[in-house]
């Protein structure tokens, strides 16, 4: 796949109230700074209000879900990036998290030869036998993986049984394709299990840049803004402030 000659599409998604746009407009800002030439930056949104003109927000498709009494669907949203008209989006699709930070440049991200690239999911505990990613990055050329979002409306009683969320759904459906690659491990380390040091020198150093980091991925324990003030969201679990977040997370 000719992916850096290709038109790059930078997506997120934001829905609901977790997040503001605020977050949209600072990874904006992240990805002009770290991704050299032209790009495109789409919000797939159900409000698109406070975010910057350079974004371009379209609605989130519809995913088709039947919803029982108090369901939510946010665990499966982010396959309908995988429609086969994505709003007649062409060319290279990397998806972003509203709450990753980035630290390096995102070039390369473009440029690995695959179909589909995600992270390795990280808790340390899991088999290295498990092939489970993790989406908070995720590539793939526009439109080309429709199957998984028809083969998951038209089974979803099937996996959602079988699949606590779209990532493992995701990830297991390409593997038996014969598509799924991981990004170099070092590009995409997570915060909770990579940058903060180890008890008890959690009190005292703050949380590091791993080396040949580009993009730190938040999840299960704070998130960039209260991490960068020292706050962490669990009891008797101390971080000491990171300055760096904030000095990279801003508009």
């Amino acid at each position: 796949m000719a992916a850096a000659m290709d038109q790059r599409v930078i997506l997120c998604m934001k829905w609901g109230t977790k997040y503001g746009p605020e977050y949209v407009n600072r990874l904006y800002a992240m990805v002009r700074r770290h991704l050299s030439g032209d790009f495109s930056f789409v919000c797939l949104t159900d409000n698109g209000e406070g975010i910057r003109p350079e974004v371009r927000c379209l609605p989130i498709p519809p995913l088709n879900l039947h919803l029982k009494p108090g369901q939510r669907d946010g665990a499966w949203k982010k396959l309908t990036t995988f429609s086969a008209d994505l709003h007649d989006l062409q060319g290279t699709g990397l998806f972003l998290d509203l709450d990753v930070v980035i630290v390096g440049s995102l070039d390369a991200f473009f440029e690995l030869p695959g179909d589909f690239y995600i992270i390795r999911d990280y808790p340390k505990a899991l088999p290295s036998y498990r092939i489970t990613g993790n989406s908070s990055v995720y590539r793939f050329r526009i439109g080309a993986h429709a199957d998984v979002l028809e083969y998951f409306r038209t089974h979803m009683d099937e996996v959602q049984k079988h699949y606590r969320n779209e990532q493992s759904f995701l990830s297991k459906f390409l593997h038996r394709q014969g598509k799924l690659h991981y990004w170099p491990r070092e590009w995409c380390p997570s915060f909770k299990y990579s940058c903060i040091p180890t008890w008890p020198a959690n009190y005292w150093k703050a949380p590091i840049v791993p080396a040949h980091a580009r993009i730190i991925i938040f999840h299960g324990e704070c998130n960039p803004p209260d991490a960068a003030a020292g706050k962490r969201n669990r009891r008797f679990r101390h971080i000491e402030p990171a300055p760096w977040i904030q000095e990279n997370w801003t508009e």
